[in-house]
Parts: C-alpha cells; sequence; structure tokens
C-alpha cells in the first residue's frame, strides 16, 4: 500500500488557502457588516419573519457584496502594489489570478441578484443591481479622478439598507429611506477618518480622498464635523416620525454625541490620533444604532 497522507494534507492546505484568499478578495469583515445592517433594515420594516427568510438575504446580500468588493480589487490591482496596507491581497500578491476572481465575481454577483429577486422580490434585486454596478464601475474608477467619490461611493454603500427594507415589504418605505439616510450621512466621517489616517498610503496609489484639496486640514475637519452634526439630526427621524419610542432615541443620541465629540477633538488638534479615535468610534456607531432602532421598533 502507498501512502499517501501528504498529499491529503497539501490538498487540505491548498483548499485552506484558497478560502482564505477568497475571503480576503471579498474582504469577509466588511461584507459580513454590509448585509448585518441589510438584515437589521429587514427587521426593522417585519415583525413576523422566518429563519429561512434572514438565511436567504444573508446569502443572497453576500453574494452581490463579495461580488462588488472582486470587482473593487480586480480594477485596483495595480495601484493595491503601491500602497502598504493593499500589496499583500491576492491578486496584487498573484495568489489568485484576475480570470478566477472575474468568474467568482459574475457567478457571485448574477447568483445574488436572483437569489435576492426570485426568493423576495424583483425590487430587492434591482436595487442590489444598482449597488454592484455603482460600486464596482463608477466609484472604483472615480477615486482617482476627485474626492467625490465618497459621495458616489456612499450611495451603494448605504443600498444594503433599503435591499433589506424592500425585501421585507415589497417597496420603499418612509422608513427604509431615513435607515438608508442615516448611513449614508454616516460613511462621510467614517471615510474621511479612515482617508486621513491613510493618507500617505493613498497618495502613493494616486488617491486623494479626504473633503479638502489641502488634504489634512482644519477644512477638511470642518467637513467631517459637518456631516457629523446632520447625522446626529437624521439619527432622530425615527422617533420623530413616530417609528420607535424613546429608549432608541436615547441611545442614539449618546452615540450621536460621542461621535459628534470626536469629530470636535479631530478639528481641535488635527491630529492622526485624534483621526484614529473618530474611525473607531464609527465602526461601533452603526451597528449599536441600527440594533437599538430595530429592537425598539419592534
Amino acid at each position: 500500500m502507498i501512502y499517501t497522507g501528504h498529499k491529503d494534507f497539501s490538498l487540505v492546505r491548498f483548499l485552506l488557502n484558497r478560502v482564505k484568499s477568497y475571503a480576503e478578495v471579498t474582504k469577509f469583515r466588511l461584507s459580513l457588516l454590509v448585509v448585518f445592517s441589510s438584515i437589521m433594515a429587514f427587521l426593522f420594516e417585519r415583525v413576523q419573519y422566518s429563519w429561512l427568510d434572514l438565511v436567504m438575504l444573508f446569502i443572497g446580500g453576500f453574494l452581490v457584496t463579495g461580488a462588488s468588493i472582486s470587482i473593487n480589487q480586480i480594477l485596483e490591482k495595480d495601484t493595491d502594489k503601491l500602497m502598504k496596507r493593499t500589496s499583500h491581497r491576492p491578486l496584487p500578491s498573484g495568489t489568485l489570478s484576475v480570470m478566477e476572481v472575474t468568474i467568482f465575481a459574475g457567478v457571485a454577483g448574477l447568483s445574488g441578484i436572483g437569489l435576492l429577486s426570485y426568493y423576495f422580490n424583483p425590487l430587492s434585486g434591482l436595487l442590489a443591481s444598482i449597488s454592484l454596478l455603482t460600486y464596482a464601475f463608477l466609484y472604483t474608477p472615480f477615486k482617482i479622478i476627485s474626492p467625490a467619490a465618497v459621495f458616489i461611493g456612499a450611495v451603494p454603500g448605504a443600498l444594503p439598507l433599503l435591499i433589506g427594507s424592500s425585501a421585507a415589504v415589497g417597496n420603499i418605505t418612509a422608513g427604509g429611506l431615513i435607515l438608508f439616510m442615516i448611513q449614508l450621512l454616516w460613511q462621510m466621517p467614517h471615510f474621511w477618518a479612515i482617508a486621513w489616517v491613510m493618507d500617505e498610503d493613498y497618495k502613493k496609489a494616486g488617491f486623494s480622498l479626504l473633503p479638502s484639496g489641502f488634504g489634512k486640514s482644519r477644512s477638511a475637519a470642518f467637513q467631517i464635523l459637518f456631516y457629523n452634526v446632520f447625522l446626529l439630526i437624521a439619527s432622530v427621524a425615527p422617533y420623530v416620525m413616530g417609528l420607535t419610542g424613546v429608549y432608541s432615541l436615547i441611545i442614539v443620541l449618546i452615540c450621536g454625541l460621542l461621535f459628534l465629540y470626536a469629530a470636535i477633538q479631530l478639528c481641535i488638534d488635527l491630529s492622526d490620533k485624534s483621526a484614529r479615535k473618530l474611525m473607531f468610534a464609527s465602526f461601533f456607531y452603526i451597528p449599536i444604532v441600527q440594533i437599538a432602532l430595530v429592537i425598539d421598533k419592534i
């Protein structure tokens, strides 16, 4: 008998490395956060649901999000080589080929859109298509043209809320639009805080994503603060419209004020340390607010 244990081990290691590479090319954790937002919007709109509904929304949303991010990485493979933060990604490092990622993105994108359209309704599939196309083919190339790319990218970044909402009820509702607007406004300080911290690395790839042409300036910091203020105002809309109660209002205001304080601190000292604090504050803000709104609505 010929011993083949080492071959089996090599196959397992190969498969594990492939899974890891595809997790990187789809930005697995980011995709999970995006799908989480979509599920929160679904739960905000529908009290009665089955676990199959949530599973199907998760799978469909993850496939579309993963496809969008994969196309983004295909288009940016050359610029990714120039940045320390992204040079190790599967495409610039050669771990995955452009052809196999392209096939993966096409299959995942079409499958996700088809699943959302068939299981839920055509509107959710249409919104998913718009999200994929605008993120991959409008936002991505625009990043080397103008800082306005952040505004363009904020739209597909917020569309998962409308996808989840429309999947639940079959149309676009006031509640869905409010959740969409909160996510849209949140993305400005979120992305600009990241752009502030990563500014030097972004410049190596020709990206200038801060809202001011002067880079890490007081003008840029004040624009970040401006959107934090509007986010705080928009976040109380569910309470004002009678969609949620006072408990979520308290949580939303506390989170909004803490987020605002971080933006004020950046305006004062213009430091990378404050920008990093603002970035981490943004990570906590959106899931806490969405969970609070959903629980209070239910």
